[in-house]
C-alpha cells in the first residue's frame, strides 16, 4: 500500500527571512515596557537599597573627607583666643603704665603729693606731740596751785603760746622748704631748740630723780614722749623737704640753682629740643605743624616743653611769599 505525503513547503527566501526580523522587532519596540527613572542620590549615583550599616559608614567617610580639608586650613589658629586677648590687653596696660610712671610730668606730680602727704603727717604729729606734753608743763606751771584756782587755769596756757610759736617756725620752714627754698637760718634752728628744750624740761623736772618723792622711771619717759618726738620731728623735717628739692624729675629747666643760670639752662635745652623737631620735620618723622602731645611723644619731654617747642617753631616758620 502506497501512502502518499503532502510535499514539503519551500525554503524561505532570504526576503522573507528578513521581513519577518523586521516584524519581530517591530513588535518587541512596540510591546517594550519604558523604564522608571531612578532618584538620585546625595552621592551622585542611583538610589539603591543599602542597609542601615552601610548608609551609616558612608556618612562618616564622607564626614571624615570634610574635616581632613577643614583641617588643613590654618585660619582659626590665627584668631586670639579670649586668654591670649586678656594677657595682651594686661600686657599693654603695664607697658602704658610703666611710661606713664617714667614720665617727667608725673613723676613731679607723685613726688609732689608725697611732699605733701609727707608735710602734713608730720605736722599732725607734731601737734598732737605738743598736746600731749601740755599736761606735764601745766603740772610744771601750777606748781602746786588749788584746782581751778587763777594760777592753777593759766597753767593750762602755757604749752599751747609755746606750741603755737614753735609750730609758727616749723610751718614756715616746712612751707618754704616745698617751695624748693629750704630755710636753713640758725637764728631759726636756734628759736626752735629753745622752745622745745623748754617743753623738755618742763615735762621732765617733776619727775626726775631727787624731785620726785617716788621715782618711776615709766612716768618720766611717758612725760617726756611728747617732746621727743617734737624734737625728732623738728629736725628730720628740713632734711626730709631739701632732699625732695634737689630731686631730679627729668624735666627740662627742673631748678637747680639761681635764678639766671636757670634761665640759661632752659634756653639750652629749648633750643636743643627745637633743633631735634624740626630735623624731624625735615625727615618726615613729624607734620609741618605739629601738636604740642606729637612733640611730646616724639621727643620724650614734658608737655610744658612740648608747647614751648611749638610755639618756637611756629614763631621761626617763614610767612609764604
Amino acid at each position: 500500500m502506497t501512502v502518499n505525503l503532502p510535499d514539503p513547503s519551500p525554503e524561505p527566501t532570504p526576503e522573507e527571512i528578513a521581513r519577518g526580523l523586521a516584524d519581530l522587532e517591530r513588535h518587541l519596540s512596540a510591546n517594550q515596557p519604558v523604564p522608571r527613572a531612578m532618584p538620585v542620590t546625595a552621592f551622585g549615583s542611583a538610589h539603591r537599597r543599602e542597609s542601615r550599616r552601610v548608609r551609616k559608614l558612608r556618612a562618616e567617610v564622607a564626614e571624615a573627607r570634610t574635616l581632613a580639608d577643614l583641617q588643613g586650613d590654618d585660619a582659626p589658629l590665627l584668631l586670639d583666643t579670649p586668654k591670649v586677648r586678656k594677657r595682651r590687653k594686661a600686657a599693654r596696660q603695664a607697658a602704658r603704665l610703666h611710661a606713664l610712671a617714667h614720665d617727667p610730668d608725673m613723676r613731679a606730680w607723685q613726688a609732689a603729693r608725697m611732699r605733701r602727704t609727707l608735710v602734713t603727717a608730720a605736722l599732725v604729729s607734731l601737734t598732737l606731740a605738743l598736746a600731749w606734753s601740755t599736761a606735764g608743763v601745766q603740772t610744771f606751771a601750777a606748781d602746786g596751785a588749788a584746782a581751778w584756782s587763777p594760777g592753777w587755769v593759766f597753767a593750762w596756757l602755757v604749752e599751747p603760746f609755746l606750741s603755737l610759736a614753735l609750730l609758727v617756725v616749723v610751718g614756715a620752714r616746712a612751707y618754704l622748704g616745698t617751695c624748693g627754698q629750704p630755710v636753713a637760718d640758725r637764728a631759726l634752728v636756734r628759736i626752735e631748740w629753745l622752745f622745745l628744750a623748754l617743753t623738755l624740761g618742763m615735762n621732765a623736772w617733776p619727775y626726775l630723780p631727787g624731785v620726785a618723792d617716788t621715782f618711776s622711771l615709766s612716768r618720766l619717759v611717758l612725760h617726756i614722749l611728747g617732746p621727743i618726738v617734737a624734737v625728732a620731728i623738728v629736725t628730720a623735717l628740713p632734711i626730709i623737704l631739701a632732699a625732695f628739692a634737689r630731686l631730679d624729675h627729668g624735666m627740662p629747666g627742673t631748678p637747680t640753682g639761681p635764678t639766671g643760670p636757670t634761665y640759661r639752662a632752659n634756653a639750652a635745652v629749648l633750643a636743643a629740643l627745637t633743633a631735634r623737631a624740626r630735623h624731624l620735620i625735615d625727615a618726615g618723622e613729624l607734620p609741618a605743624d605739629p601738636g604740642a602731645d606729637k612733640i611730646r611723644r616724639a621727643l620724650g619731654c614734658g608737655m610744658d616743653s612740648a608747647r614751648a617747642v611749638r610755639d618756637a617753631l611756629r614763631f621761626d616758620t617763614p610767612s609764604p611769599s
